[in-house]
């Protein structure tokens, strides 16, 4: 999330002033977050325990919200169970929590590609206590054990550092030998990319409704609010959730006009300049990449996060950006018809989309921030 340039330049007048007050604390305030994305560099020496090595690339897997609600705890010499932090859900936006589980999937599927570096294979038991439903609880979202095997190192291991998702506009989309890269069928599980201009024709305006319904409901719109981080020094001491980072974010946060509250007022400068800003980046969309499954059971939902991960370290490899924009599948009540809708568009069997994302090419940008390992890990 951003607020757009005529926002930006609306609010520069006033924020000059503050900046030339604040002196040499300006500089510190707008570098950039090294802390926060510190865990990218995968710096240090490599962990003895290959289990640590494999998590400590996990921890980078796209997730929703950047929420990283992944807690783990190690079993022995060889395996660990993964736990859901129940309070880092997102209930507005992802009432059933199938979203969270995907974040799992892309956690999972990175793990297993670090560990293929050691040579080590690692199995999979989704939800060895049982699938939970509405809602995640307690009991574990997988156990996985790691195997000495011999496997051969897999080449998108080495993707995992490199990966950004990229919310800027693309300049350009997937060629036809892009599309076939990143395409793949397997597991039960459809991964699409296409640059077809009457499946894009037909999304965009799709994409930009199911935004403004997000954006325009309370609860929804309050989630991401709530969790969203303002400037260096907030980024720095929570680094999860939605980063606004940047001098000129600095200087709206200053000079106060940007803040939680004026996100959250429909009357704002902040919140319409930030809905026209979403619309119209959801209209750069050269490229689109979909993950669809027969069903929609938890072991499922792993299993499109996984398919999802694969495709994002190939995006990487192919010079090309992911963006989620995956309001429409969200299942809150007032999202239903363009649920049914881009369903309808997707998957008319009766299958479930479980992704959907922005493919192209967009300008450099940094890495989202992250929490250390440490953090994730219990007894």
């Amino acid at each position: 999330m951003a607020i757009g340039r005529r926002g930006l330049i609306w609010g520069a007048g006033g924020a000059t002033v503050a900046l030339a007050a604040a002196g040499g604390g300006w500089w510190v305030a707008s570098r950039p977050p090294e802390t926060a994305r510190e865990p990218w560099t995968l710096a240090g020496p490599v962990p003895k325990d290959v289990r640590l090595d494999a998590f400590r690339h996990a921890i980078l897997a796209p997730n929703p919200h950047n929420r990283q609600p992944w807690r783990i705890r190690l079993l022995g010499d060889d395996a660990a169970l993964l736990h859901c932090d129940l309070d880092r859900r997102l209930p507005a936006t992802d009432p059933f929590d199938r979203q969270t589980v995907v974040g799992f999937g892309t956690f999972i599927e990175l793990a297993l590609l670090a560990a293929t570096q050691r040579g080590v294979s690692v199995a999979v038991e989704p939800f060895p206590e049982g699938e939970p439903a509405p809602r995640l609880d307690a009991r574990p979202v997988a156990r996985l054990r790691f195997q000495t095997t011999g496997v051969a190192p897999d080449p998108l291991a080495a993707m995992i550092p490199h990966r950004r998702t990229n919310r800027n506009a693309f300049d350009r989309g997937p060629d036809a030998g892009a599309q076939a890269a990143l395409s793949a069928r397997g597991n039960g599980v459809v991964v699409r990319a296409s640059a077809d201009p009457a499946l894009l024709a037909a999304l965009r305006p799709l994409l930009a409704e199911a935004w403004r319904v997000e954006q325009g409901l309370p609860a929804t719109w309050m989630e991401s609010v709530e969790l969203t981080r303002i400037g260096r020094a907030e980024v720095e001491a929570a680094p999860d959730g939605i980063s606004l980072l940047g001098p000129m974010i600095e200087a709206l946060r200053t000079t106060g006009v940007l803040t939680r509250d004026s996100l959250a007022d429909p009357g704002s400068t902040a919140f319409s300049q930030g809905m026209a800003q979403q619309v119209a980046l959801l209209q750069s969309l050269p490229g689109v990449l979909t993950v669809v499954t027969p069903d929609n059971s938890r072991a499922d939902q792993i299993t499109a996060g996984r398919a999802y991960a694969r495709a994002a370290l190939l995006a990487v490899r192919n010079g090309l950006d992911l963006h989620p924009a995956s309001q429409a599948l969200q299942e809150f009540p007032a999202m239903a018809a363009l649920y049914a809708r881009v369903h309808a568009m997707l998957a008319p069997k009766g299958s479930t989309v479980q992704m959907l994302a922005r493919l192209g090419r967009g300008p450099t940008v940094p890495p989202a921030p992250r929490w250390p390992l440490a953090r994730a890990l219990f007894r």
